[in-house]
């Protein structure tokens, strides 16, 4: 029983990160109709970068994100500037093979500049750990699912309590009228995408405290990404969030009481019977509408 419950807290940890991840293709594909298939290779360059400032400048991986959340959100803006912008028609299928190529040539750039060899973040605090009723959390789990929700929150309150917020779901709902009211539709647009890219940074910080990585990391990370957005609702910041948890919650305890082999295959499983009688996902809205 105790090994299960902490299978539990461990997955609540991780999916609070997962969930921070997924939220960025969820308010991408909000906003700009656009499915980034490119978000798990920015979260790897993500963890890239915090790896370098660690490991060269020993910068603590958390106060680098100082630098690279930024760096991250401008390089968003000019991705979205150079290559998504002239995107009026079809804007979805052509944005697909864009991003796709994006991938490849950040992954292409990441294997000559840091080899295909498995790297892993590490702190003075990597292996300290908190007590809690006879099993130890590591530190590090701790500060990222924290640091996670902070910035969910963050985010949800800037799409849903701001002024930037209504006209970026105005710009969800109705693009033309959204730029006759005079919103500067391509200016969200470009942020959002930005914002989007920039949560990566975090997300990279996690995965890579957590898992030892290289490029190739972003293959399997892009379709869990993509089956919690699915799952949660396309477009829908809560629904992100509570799929994270039930991925990784059903995940851990499949392979605690179970094998872990079997872990992914009753996931899917579940899934697949959820979209069967729900297909719009947990909170998604039906087809034609946006959240």
């Amino acid at each position: 029983m105790r090994i299960i419950i902490e299978s539990i807290i461990l997955g609540i940890l991780t999916g609070g990160v997962y969930a921070l991840m997924a939220s960025g293709l969820t308010i991408i594909y909000g906003v700009l109709d656009i499915i980034n298939v490119a978000q798990a290779i920015f979260v790897i360059l993500g963890a890239y970068l915090s790896y370098e400032l660690e490991y060269y400048l020993h910068i603590d991986v958390f106060l680098g994100l100082f630098l690279t959340i930024p760096t991250m959100f401008l390089l968003g803006m000019a991705i979205e500037r150079v290559c998504l912008r002239k995107f009026k028609e079809n804007r979805t299928m052509l944005s697909i093979l864009v991003l796709y190529a994006v991938a490849l040539i950040i992954q292409g750039v990441e294997n000559y500049l840091f080899t295909p060899n498995y790297v892993q973040l590490q702190t003075s605090y990597s292996d300290a750990s908190l007590p809690i009723f006879g099993f130890h959390l590591l530190y590090i789990y701790i500060f990222c699912f924290v640091l996670s929700i902070i910035l969910l929150t963050v985010l949800y309150w800037l799409v849903y309590r701001t002024k930037f917020g209504y006209a970026l779901r105005a710009s969800m709902q109705n693009r033309t009228a959204s730029a006759l009211i005079g919103i500067d539709v391509e200016q969200i647009q470009m942020i959002t995408f930005g914002i989007g890219i920039s949560v990566s940074a975090v997300g990279g910080l996690a995965f890579g405290l957590t898992n030892s990585f290289n490029s190739a990391s972003s293959f399997d990370l892009i379709s869990r990404l993509f089956v919690i957005i699915i799952l949660g609702g396309m477009g829908s910041l809560r629904g992100t969030l509570v799929a994270s948890f039930a991925m990784l919650i059903i995940q851990d305890v499949t392979a605690v009481i179970w094998q872990p082999v079997w872990s992914s295959t009753v996931f899917f499983l579940l899934l697949v019977l959820l979209l069967v009688f729900r297909p719009q996902g947990l909170f998604g809205l039906p087809a034609g509408r946006k959240q």
